[in-house]
């Protein structure tokens, strides 16, 4: 999970909640709908991280979404008169929004990850993992520029293996998303799509046909490693456990209290299924593998946890401390200290 925060506080001074009855007669354009949304939204208190950090991008991605209109087409349509239906739909929209507290992506039916369209609804969480970048950038930069111990005794000084990966293993995959993107970045690689929820891979199986990719993504279901072949390995492997520690699990708005809670929770720490992962991860991962693992906001625990492990910070827009990269030396030389 990433970018949430809690519901907007009320100041000293209260002010009276936009009704969308009192503003109906007054609405014309889509700049008047965006302007009552947001202020409907700020209201109501409401939290973002679930696709969008803002009321402003949350009520345009919103309204856009119910005129039918690009996602990413806002400033052309500002000031278009709309028909008196299209006011009316979008000013539900923005009321279930305010009472159902549920993401908005269940509400539309859609989520959009570096550019990429899904399916999203109740059986997992909206598609947002930090790894989507990182693995357009960041990951990238680092095999070709900061990974020694990515060279053995035999092989020469290479920028980043080549071929590599060939097998991929997006290993939580919840509605697929990391999956079909890994499937998208290496055109060439196989790619394994795991969950304990059978309900995250029926949602996962209609991304891979949306996309068109089920002849090259397999999914499978089972905890951690279980749902896969006795010895099977990967060159790549990603992961976006649950990692909320328990504290912040408690502080939650209900937007995120919505999401399947298994895949959020990671008891007292945050670290419950890390330290399973990293443990087994080992025995699932080629010579040359590597581990890209999401953290978010729980840097200062997963340092605590593994103090005995190598690894490297992969940097993403919303921070430099939430995606580790560990390769499977690493992850021996751990276990061998142990």
């Amino acid at each position: 999970m990433s970018g949430a925060r809690p519901p907007a506080r009320r100041g000293a001074f209260e002010r009276a909640a936009p009704s969308s009855a009192d503003a109906r007669a007054t609405l014309r354009t889509l700049r008047d709908l965006l302007r009552f949304a947001i202020s409907r939204f700020e209201a109501a208190g409401l939290a973002y991280g679930q696709g969008t950090d803002n009321a402003r991008d949350e009520a345009a991605w919103l309204l856009l979404w119910s005129l039918r209109l690009p996602p990413d087409e806002l400033d052309m349509w500002l000031d278009c008169r709309l028909a008196g239906t299209e006011i009316d739909a979008a000013l539900a929209l923005i009321e279930r929004r305010c009472d159902e507290r549920v993401p908005a992506a269940w509400l539309t039916g859609e989520a959009w990850l570096r550019g990429v369209r899904f399916r999203s609804d109740w059986r997992a969480l909206v598609p947002r993992s930090l790894i989507a970048e990182a693995l357009e950038e960041s990951l990238a930069d680092w095999l070709a520029e900061d990974m020694p111990e990515w060279l053995d005794a035999e092989a020469g000084p290479q920028e980043g293996p080549e071929g590599w990966p060939e097998r991929v293993l997006d290993l939580c995959t919840g509605g697929g998303s990391l999956a079909i993107l890994a499937a998208l970045r290496f055109p060439d690689a196989e790619v394994v799509g795991s969950d304990l929820s059978a309900d995250a891979l029926s949602l996962a199986a209609e991304n891979l046909s949306l996309h068109q990719l089920e002849d090259r993504v397999r999914l499978a279901q089972g905890d951690l490693f279980g749902g896969l072949a006795a010895g099977e390995r990967f060159d790549l492997i990603l992961c976006n456990p649950p990692y909320v520690n328990a504290a912040s699990m408690a502080a939650l708005p209900p937007e995120f209290l919505a999401e399947p809670q298994i895949a959020l929770a990671g008891g007292t720490d945050g670290m419950g299924f890390v330290r399973r992962l990293l443990d087994e991860a080992p025995a699932r991962l080629n010579p040359r593998g590597l581990l890209v693992l999401e953290i978010g906001h729980e840097a200062e625990h997963f340092e605590a946890a593994f103090p005995d492990l190598e690894f490297a910070w992969l940097p993403v827009t919303a921070g430099e401390r939430m995606i580790v990269a560990a390769t499977r030396r690493a992850l021996d030389a751990r276990a061998a200290r142990r």
